[in-house]
């Protein structure tokens, strides 16, 4: 029974881990360009009392044996980066990835950090930059004149002066990874290269598997909020049925030293 006691606390560690992820989805259910996070399971070791295969006999085998559990563990969470859903705004600087890839941040300390989060502005000196005023890389400034900015769906971006000439100002260029899921989250939309996602690989939007570049458009968070909901209710119940067996534990445990 001390053993089912500790067993159950595993259990709720786990499931109170779980619903923290969940509620961090649905806070950020609005939050441009966000990733939900997953939780990833796994049982601890178990207590062999009877090895599988051992002979019961001179002749015969165990087809099974005694194997007891010990509980449970959150062995990782992990980034799910499914699109999320594009939502036109018609502001020329928010841009969007359809498909696969990064932006390339350049951050206050000169490493290149990455974002899905289009929404971007103009800093005092022109140049394209986040809300947190981090320089989009490769670092293009528009010129003071400029009466309307167009970006292509392959990162081309040109302006209109004032006297209506045209003038290319550079290209976005599209940053992947490997393994996405393998990225360090950084807060603030953005994340960083890791041993595990791999070097990052610059290319032209819409070309060698990499999303297309849409202006005027952000994509939204892909947090489902249904689906979070019913992750909820599974993860109470879980966390009932865990505090259900402790509950029983220290009945049983009442009822010998009561009785005994």
């Amino acid at each position: 029974m001390n053993q089912a006691l500790w067993i159950s606390k595993t259990g709720l560690s786990a499931q109170d881990t779980r619903l923290s992820t969940t509620a961090n989805n649905l806070a950020n259910a609005a939050t441009v360009g966000f990733k939900r996070d997953s939780v990833i399971f796994e049982d601890l070791l178990y207590q062999i009392e009877r090895q599988p295969g051992a002979q019961s006999s001179q002749n015969t085998q165990l087809p099974s044996g005694m194997q007891i559990g010990t509980g449970v563990r959150v062995i990782g969470t992990q980034k799910e980066f499914t699109e999320g859903s594009l939502e036109i705004t018609g502001n020329s600087l928010d841009i969007a990835i359809d498909g696969r890839g990064f932006f390339e941040i350049l951050q206050a300390d000169g490493t290149s950090a990455y974002t899905r989060n289009g929404q971007f502005q103009l800093s005092a000196e022109g140049e394209i930059v986040n809300s947190r005023g981090m320089i989009l890389q490769p670092a293009i400034t528009v010129p003071a004149d400029a009466q309307t900015l167009t970006i292509s769906t392959d990162g081309i971006v040109e302006v209109t002066a004032s006297d209506g000439t045209n003038q290319s100002l550079g290209t976005i260029q599209i940053t992947n990874f490997t393994n996405p899921a393998g990225l360090q989250a950084l807060g603030s939309n953005l994340f960083a290269e890791t041993a595990a996602s791999g070097s990052p690989q610059a290319g032209t939007a819409g070309n060698d598997g990499l999303g297309g570049i849409e202006q005027g458009t952000l994509e939204n968070s892909n947090v489902d909020v249904v689906q979070e909901l019913v992750s909820m209710i599974t993860t109470q119940r879980a966390y009932e049925m865990n505090s259900k067996v402790i509950s029983t534990a220290d009945s049983m445990l009442q009822y010998i030293t009561q009785n005994l």
